[in-house]
């Protein structure tokens, strides 16, 4: 398993979440997950919330074309970008070849 896949023209990202970091970016990998650190606290939905936010501005898309798949409430969250505009450096970095 890929930590993304397409599902037509989205993107389903497996993450896994370091919340209260010092900055919000993609840091490589984690098991089969892209890890992503978030500012924000893991309290109130403020890191799903942060979450959305952030990948949205990386991928060029409005907060609504992401959403949070499973995992609401634990570090390990499946999330759907709606026909991405962009695809990060990072990410593409991140990809292993079959």
């Amino acid at each position: 398993m890929s930590h993304f896949r397409w599902d037509g023209a989205d993107l389903i990202l497996e993450c896994h979440l370091q919340p209260k970091a010092s900055k919000d970016e993609f840091a490589g990998l984690h098991g089969e997950r892209v890890k992503i650190r978030l500012t924000a606290p893991p309290v109130d939905g403020k890191a799903n919330a942060q979450l959305l936010a952030f990948l949205a501005s990386v991928f060029a898309v409005s907060k609504s074309q992401v959403s949070l798949e499973s995992g609401q409430q634990s570090r390990q969250k499946r999330v759907r970008i709606k026909q991405p505009q962009r695809l990060p450096t990072e990410l593409a970095l991140t990809a292993r070849s079959p």
